[in-house]
């Protein structure tokens, strides 16, 4: 955004890995709505389309605000005028330090985990929230145990409804993949069995998820599709849930030979490492996958500086992506949205924010250096989001799960089993929030019913009755 606003400005990017995610496919589904692919390509593709753009391949050791200078890992210094920090976030993982304990962040901890995962036979997820429904639903030919947290699965994402709707499916054998892989993968690996490939960003950096420099950039939606995701075992698909538990302790098999509670492994099996959980139960796997959420990638950004740093440990920003310090401004997982917000619009930490905001950063950037009014986008007056799960196509609209919102709002559900998911969120009288899952044509009519605030009481539960062509019917 900034090499095509300023096309007169040197323009700098500063990344670790040897590859740019890019954004193709790219689709305006409605007002908000868009739907794109994520594809890594080699930086040079940047560079040839923006001649004004450099791109420095180091990561970042420290930054001196006062100074306006930025210090690479490798001893260089840069000067800038601006500067946006888009470092986003960085798996928060359940222990730092164990083997057996794995992160899925970036293409280097994806391939690790792919590589483990066809020599095991049982394998333990953690977490509630996306990485953990796309892989519990795409792993196959091993067993599956995932402790949740929360009364229902995909708790971020939906209600208990809207997980029933979808629990069949984790069940059900997994449809044939209709595609290939839309996205290239750079890989000096030979193919997996079946025929795909593993891949990785042919780099050597530290192992993963072991510090705040990482320089893996991360996932891009459907990440998983392409690579084989399958175990040892010859079975399609099992996976146990585990409801409202965490992680009490994870030990090793060498722990427990030394232990008093050498009955576990009578009880449990012969496993390399076992995870006490907190509802008693323990359970022997081949590794643990930690999808415990993520932390905004603040560091080496706050040393020596005076960053006003929110809550939630995001670099504070307002409503022109600025930081408080001068001239810096951030974008994207690593900082936390601070400005008065419209009651339709929440943040959240997923790739069409960070894109959106890197692309609006870019335009305030551009209007301050020439000295130009910008207005906040558009895109920050209703939240929405497209994904998949569990092989559904999955829209969520401004409070989609009533974030916020006092008793007094109202649910109407529609529900198909096996075919769609309808809820929409009211409050007085007027739609907020929607949740719509599988085929149903509704997201563009729900959200202009959203962002014009039509008062829809006369319409009662008749909004959502399958026997009116509602899309028409609000033309």
């Amino acid at each position: 955004m900034l090499s095509s606003q300023i096309p007169s400005a040197d323009v700098a990017l500063i990344t670790a890995g040897p590859h740019i995610k890019a954004v193709t496919n790219y689709k305006q589904v409605s007002r908000t709505l868009e739907e794109f692919d994520v594809e890594e390509q080699p930086s040079s593709v940047l560079e040839e389309k923006f001649p004004n753009l450099t791109i420095i391949h180091s990561a970042v050791k420290s930054l001196h605000t006062k100074s306006h200078c930025v210090e690479t890992a490798d001893g260089r210094v840069f000067g800038y005028k601006k500067l946006c920090i888009c470092s986003g976030a960085r798996p928060k993982l359940l222990t730092q330090d164990n083997p057996y304990v794995l992160g899925i962040r970036d293409t280097d901890s994806a391939q690790e985990f792919q590589k483990r995962l066809s020599k095991a036979k049982r394998i333990v997820i953690v977490g509630n929230g996306g990485i953990a429904l796309e892989l519990v639903y795409e792993v196959e030919g091993c067993e599956v145990i995932w402790a949740v947290k929360d009364k229902a699965i995909g708790n971020t994402f939906f209600d208990a409804g809207a997980a029933q709707f979808l629990i069949p499916s984790l069940e059900a054998d997994k449809p044939q993949a209709a595609a290939p892989c839309k996205r290239p993968r750079y890989t000096t690996e030979e193919a997996a069995p079946g025929g795909s490939h593993t891949f990785t960003a042919d780099r050597s950096s530290q192992a993963y998820g072991h510090g705040p420099t990482d320089s893996g950039s991360a996932l891009g939606p459907d990440w998983h599709e392409g690579i084989a995701l399958r175990g040892a075992e010859q079975v399609s698909r099992r996976v146990s849930v585990e409801y409202q538990c965490e992680v009490e302790k994870i030990f090793t098999s060498e722990v427990l030979h030394k232990s008093p509670q050498q009955t576990l492994r009578t009880e449990c099996g012969d496993w390399p490492v076992y995870v006490r959980l907190t509802n008693a139960k323990t359970f022997g796997c081949d590794f643990v996958v930690s999808a415990t959420g993520v932390v905004p990638n603040t560091e080496p950004f706050l040393q020596g500086n005076t960053f006003v740093v929110a809550d939630d440990g995001g670099l504070q920003v307002d409503d022109h992506m600025m930081t408080s310090e001068p001239d810096v401004y951030a974008a994207g997982d690593v900082c936390t949205a601070c400005w008065e917000q419209s009651p339709l619009w929440q943040q959240m930490r997923l790739w069409t924010q960070a894109r959106q905001m890197g692309w609006y950063a870019g335009r305030c950037m551009a209007a301050h250096s020439l000295s130009e009014p910008v207005e906040l986008d558009f895109c920050f007056e209703l939240f929405s989001h497209i994904t998949k799960f569990f092989n559904y196509k999955v829209v969520l609209l401004g409070k989609f799960n009533g974030q916020g919102l006092g008793p007094d709002h109202e649910l109407l559900v529609r529900c198909t089993k096996g075919q769609e998911y309808v809820k929409v969120v009211l409050s007085g009288g007027r739609m907020v929030g929607a949740v719509l899952i599988g085929e149903t044509d509704l997201e563009e009519t729900f959200e202009n019913l959203i962002l014009n605030q039509m008062d829809l009481t006369p319409y009662g539960e008749e909004l959502l009755n399958p026997d009116i062509d509602i899309e028409d019917y609000f033309d």
